[in-house]
């Protein structure tokens, strides 16, 4: 049995995650022989399922009413009988930190929030304000706590591991749908949680049939996620009435693809575009190149964090003084940090990535 155990700690959403696993690495390396569990909610789950510097995951639904206290209280006791000597809380939200806190972990590190930093014996600060440093970076402080150096990016990539039986469903459904060995495969994602962070639909669609007209050899496969789950159609729909009749099969229509089949298909594709959501992050992962639809938010903050020898190429409106925002509320009224975003910006990025990846 490990003689040291660690409980890892990051609800919320499947980006958050991602920016999390460059940080695994380390920790295995520090400490080689511990015990690692990762907690995290199901939608992220299957980021860090396969991730070989975790030996335990533990999937917490979110739950309300009584419920929910119950199956939490349930939780907190089966980790308060693991006896956890180290636990981090990358998240620092009320439900995460009081899970760190009710562990009973004679160390625990978190971030010194008002309210909850007490909840720590290691406090890192972390300033309310929206700032130009990298979601990793401002994770990785809680690291720092514990005398592990700064993050590089070459050296610790994003990670999440392929899973096998999601490989194999992906290419049966890819050769259902028609797809060959030497088709450049281009992954398109038109949907996002957040209404601030959706480009138009029709943007999307005419950015797809250009893209189509350019390379007979290029298949488009369009995914959107739970929030929006028609948006794949309306954009194949519309993009398929600009393109010729004989190019119209070339934008495919291939159904939902879970989290970790859309890594799968994402290894297979020549390109991926997409706005700063979930799914870009799951691209980053790979190696495969990026093109990403920056709005409210920053590429400093949220771009691929990967080797700089994988392409990724950034499009956004520059020069708003409203960016970043909190997005809560649109102060001009037009969601301009997206809406202004033009297809031939994203056509000329994604020619430019085909371009120096040699997918041309």
């Amino acid at each position: 049995m490990a003689s040291y155990r660690i409980l890892l700690i990051r609800l919320r959403q499947i980006g958050d995650v991602v920016f999390t696993t460059p940080a695994l690495r380390p920790l295995r390396q520090r400490f080689a022989d511990a015990h690692l569990t990762y907690l995290v909610e199901p939608a992220a789950a299957a980021v860090v399922a396969h991730n070989p510097h975790i030996n335990d995951v533990i999937v917490a639904p979110r739950r309300g009413g009584v419920r929910g206290a119950l199956a939490d209280g349930a939780l907190i006791r089966r980790i308060r009988a693991t006896r956890y000597d180290l636990a981090i809380d990358f998240h620092g939200g009320p439900r995460s930190s009081l899970i760190a806190w009710l562990s009973g972990a004679p160390v625990r590190v978190g971030y010194n929030v008002v309210g909850r930093g007490w909840m720590y014996t290691r406090r890192v600060a972390r300033p309310r304000e929206l700032r130009p440093r990298h979601s990793v970076e401002n994770q990785w402080d809680l690291l720092s706590a514990l005398g592990i150096p700064p993050p590089d990016p070459a050296g610790y990539p994003v990670e999440m591991i392929i899973d096998r039986e999601a490989g194999l469903r992906v290419a049966e459904r890819l050769a259902r749908a028609g797809v060959q060995d030497e088709d450049r495969l281009i992954v398109v994602h038109v949907s996002a949680g957040n209404p601030f962070r959706r480009w138009p639909l029709a943007a999307f669609a005419t950015t797809l049939a250009i893209l189509i007209a350019h390379d007979r050899r290029r298949r488009i496969i369009v995914t959107a996620g739970p929030s929006d789950r028609q948006a794949a159609g309306r954009v194949i729909a519309q993009a398929r009435t600009l393109v010729q009749p004989d190019e119209r099969d070339r934008i495919i229509a291939c159904g939902e693809f879970s989290i970790d089949e859309l890594r799968a298909l994402v290894e297979r594709a020549a390109l991926y575009i997409g706005g700063d959501s979930g799914p870009l992050h799951i691209a980053s992962t790979s190696r495969v190149p990026i093109v990403a639809l920056y709005g409210p938010t920053l590429p400093v903050r949220s771009g691929p964090w990967r080797s700089p020898h994988w392409i990724a190429e950034s499009v956004e409106v520059e020069g708003l003084s409203c960016r970043p925002c909190d997005q809560r509320t649109c102060t001009p009224g037009d969601f301009r940090c997206l809406g202004w975003l033009r297809p031939e910006q994203v056509i000329g990025a994604a020619e430019r990535a085909l371009a120096a990846a040699g997918n041309w």
